[in-house]
């Protein structure tokens, strides 16, 4: 939730929380983060934490940066205040208004849909609310489960690919001998 969305929407936010939603971070104002201080970052986001934790009482720890940038500044940044930097890799294009059946298309047939997929839609996108029942119907028919993003990802030891994917980190378990 950008936060002013959260004082557009207060009311909505209140219900988003209490349906159970995982909420997110993704800012204060919508900036290009990567162009920010880290001073900059953390404002942006204790201010949407702060207005989100007043409504609703939640804790926000995800963060999803606006326009998909990141940094490893942004991330370490994020991390110091407490959130989970979350990226995707199936994005709807809802935002490009193409219309309801571009938007089923583009996420249904997505070269990157898979397993541990996390597709990217707007709460303000014209068309996702004509196509979001297709596309649930879409996915599970395909398979697929919906599930909370807390618990699809990693939260340790993982990268991220240039697809969005996160992608564990090998561990190796190296056994010494002592004399």
């Amino acid at each position: 939730m950008c936060g002013y969305w959260v004082d557009k929407y207060p009311e909505e936010v209140k219900k988003i929380a209490e349906a159970g939603h995982d909420i997110g971070n993704h800012s204060a104002t919508h900036p290009h983060m990567s162009q920010l201080s880290s001073e900059q970052i953390a404002e942006e986001l204790t201010a949407t934490g702060e207005k989100v934790k007043n409504i609703t009482g939640v804790e926000m720890n995800l963060f999803r940066a606006p326009f998909g940038e990141y940094t490893n500044d942004v991330i370490s940044t994020a991390e110091k205040c407490g959130y989970y930097t979350v990226q995707w890799d199936v994005d709807s294009l809802d935002w490009k208004e193409y219309g309801v059946d571009s938007e089923i298309n583009q996420v249904l047939n997505h070269k990157h849909l898979s397993n541990g997929s996390i597709i990217l839609f707007h709460n303000d996108a014209k068309y996702t609310p004509d196509a979001l029942g297709t596309i649930i119907k879409g996915l599970k028919d395909k398979g697929y489960e919906i599930v909370p993003i807390s618990e699809l990802i990693i939260k340790d030891n993982y990268t991220i690919n240039a697809e969005g994917r996160q992608i564990p980190n090998e561990v190796t378990n190296k056994n010494s001998l002592t004399d």
